[in-house]
């Protein structure tokens, strides 16, 4: 069945066929012009101001609280932020969707910041933490070694700004939380000791 050039709907109005340009003209989907019905969103990201935290994801879990009416699933999330300066924190939230429960945690770290005294980009002293069954131990080390640490305890160390530092958990445990808390207390440790 071959299409005509004009064609006429049932009140008799003709309606231009461009069958090479995608259907009927002049209906607002594009055609000729560009964006049809929509226009473009005028994002200005550059004009809000930039927050003086860093912050990432450290852990993120679906946990699962059973009652008597059934199962209850949320999401838990432990983020870490910093501002490379000597500041750091740590904050866990649970939310019914993953979002609701990173913004959550954001809050709760910046609610729970502490100030790590630092040395030349290290830690004045060597300190030993525990928390739960974690146990973490810092040392200080030269400049220019670098942070020889991993999981919790080096996202932890870089977000405060500490440069060069060694770290071992002492404990078996791989739970990222604890982990986390224990760095934590140990570098709340270094404000009360006195050089």
């Amino acid at each position: 069945m071959a299409q005509q050039d004009n064609q006429t709907n049932k009140t008799g109005d003709k309606k231009s066929f461009a069958p090479n340009k995608g259907g009927f003209q002049n209906k607002g989907f594009g055609g000729e012009k560009k964006g049809g019905f929509y226009k473009k969103r005028d994002n200005n990201f550059k004009d809000q101001p930039k927050d003086e935290f860093e912050s990432k994801l450290l852990d993120l879990a679906r946990v699962t609280k059973v009652t008597g009416g059934g199962k209850n699933m949320k999401f838990r999330a432990v983020m870490v932020i910093g501002d490379r300066n000597k500041r750091v924190g740590v904050g866990v939230a649970k939310g019914l969707d993953v979002s609701q429960a990173i913004e959550k945690a954001t809050r709760d770290a910046k609610n729970n910041l502490i100030e790590v005294p630092m040395v030349k980009g290290t830690i004045p002293c060597e300190v030993e933490a525990k928390f739960g069954p974690s146990r973490i131990l810092l040392k200080p080390q030269s400049e220019g070694r670098g942070l020889v640490a991993g999981g919790a305890v080096r996202v932890i160390c870089s977000l405060a700004g500490i440069k060069d530092v060694s770290s071992k958990i002492l404990s078996t445990t791989t739970n990222k939380l604890n982990n986390a808390r224990a760095t934590m207390a140990a570098l709340s440790k270094l404000n009360s000791v006195k050089k």
